[in-house]
């Protein structure tokens, strides 16, 4: 019998005290870092469901109930939402732990002692709480630990597109100046530094998908390596790489950075974003002129590659760095290059932004900042 009533009076306790116990389980919460910043609403979550839970549990007194009311409760939501919020799995639990204190110090403030079924009942009810909550986030943290994984594979699968373009169309221009009778040898050799130039970055791309196979670095898959170094050499390279796939004279591009510009940046990321700006701008602009700039403007170097193409549309604008879900060749090449640079730029601690009319083309600049922010 005083084990029945041990339980009707935590359950009586919990409904009387729900709100008292809910604040000094707060206090006791934003102990831990993930939780220090969560507003009220946000911090509760669904505790306040839970305890209500339990508390029905507890007055039933009954196994059955216990098991019916958590594994058709809310905690699976909660788990989820922890997740975004930033939780580790330890704090998840530790959250849970700190309620099954504040239960106890409730009751003994209130002189009920928890024996017995009172106790197995409320160590039930969290376990299962507990447990629930954690399925849930450990199985949503794989699903998009998997999901990021594809995203970082699908953007380097991109960026292997121009280099390989790049060495066709080096290789088709090889065979024919090799097919004339007396080839020129400057023209000879251009060739061939282009064709290992870019062979030697696809082999660095491969390789960076193979450690990404064994270890995904960070949410975006980026590992951050900035230094000081000069952008002119960089992007003339690249404008050298992409000429053959400009096309022999039909689109010109210009590289207008100062020779003694130097940039704070990870030179491989930043080349990327320059080579798909560049490689976007060339297969909008099949005959024009394609300009790169950049300018130091204050604690920044503005940078912006510009085209004289078709341009893009008004109502188009707001959604160009967005990954575009579509068939659409022209559409999706340019929405997952334009995602990339936006990724890359972002995690510089820059911004991109473009401005464009159609059939005036278009011009897509960005930020980096001279130290981290």
């Amino acid at each position: 019998m005083q084990q029945f009533n041990a339980t009707k009076e935590l359950a009586a306790l919990i409904d009387a005290h729900q709100e008292a116990l809910l604040a000094y389980w707060r206090m006791k919460v934003r102990e831990l870092p993930a939780a220090k910043s969560l507003d009220k609403p946000t911090l509760n979550d669904h505790i306040p469901v839970l305890l209500n839970e339990l508390a029905f549990a507890l007055a039933l007194a009954d196994s059955e109930a216990i098991h019916s009311q958590i594994t058709e409760g809310s905690s699976t939501t909660h788990g989820l939402q922890r997740l975004e919020n930033g939780f580790e799995v330890e704090e998840v639990v530790a959250e849970y732990n700190i309620l099954r204190n504040c239960i106890h110090e409730l009751a003994e403030k209130h002189n009920v002692i928890l024996v017995g079924k009172a106790v197995q009942f409320l160590n039930d009810t969290l376990d299962a709480a507990i447990a629930s909550a954690i399925k849930a986030y450990v199985d949503q943290q794989n699903i998009d630990i998997q999901r990021r994984r594809e995203d970082y594979l699908a953007f380097i699968t991109h960026d292997l597109r121009t280099p390989l373009n790049a060495i066709i169309l080096s290789s088709q221009l090889l065979e024919r100046v090799m097919s004339q009778d007396n080839p020129p040898v400057d023209r000879l050799n251009r060739s061939i530094k282009t064709l290992q130039r870019n062979a030697g970055y696809l082999t660095n791309q491969v390789n960076k998908i193979l450690e990404e196979n064994i270890n995904l670095e960070t949410e975006t898959g980026i590992k951050m390596e900035r230094r000081q170094f000069d952008l002119w050499p960089l992007v003339e390279s690249l404008v050298f790489d992409l000429n053959p796939v400009a096309g022999s004279g039909s689109t010109s591009i210009i590289n207008n950075v100062p020779e003694d510009l130097a940039v704070f940046a990870d030179a491989s990321l930043l080349r990327r974003v320059f080579q798909n700006l560049i490689a976007n701008a060339i297969r909008h602009t099949p005959n024009g002129e394609i300009i790169i700039t950049a300018n130091r403007v204050g604690s920044v170097v503005e940078c912006a590659v510009a085209d004289n193409g078709s341009g893009i549309s008004e109502d188009r604008l707001g959604q160009v760095f967005e990954k575009l879900e579509t068939e659409s060749i022209n559409l999706s090449d340019m929405g997952l290059g334009l995602t990339i640079c936006k990724t890359f730029i972002e995690a510089h601690g820059g911004t991109i932004m473009v401005n464009s009319e159609i059939g005036k083309g278009a011009r897509f600049y960005f930020t980096l900042p001279d130290t981290p922010k």
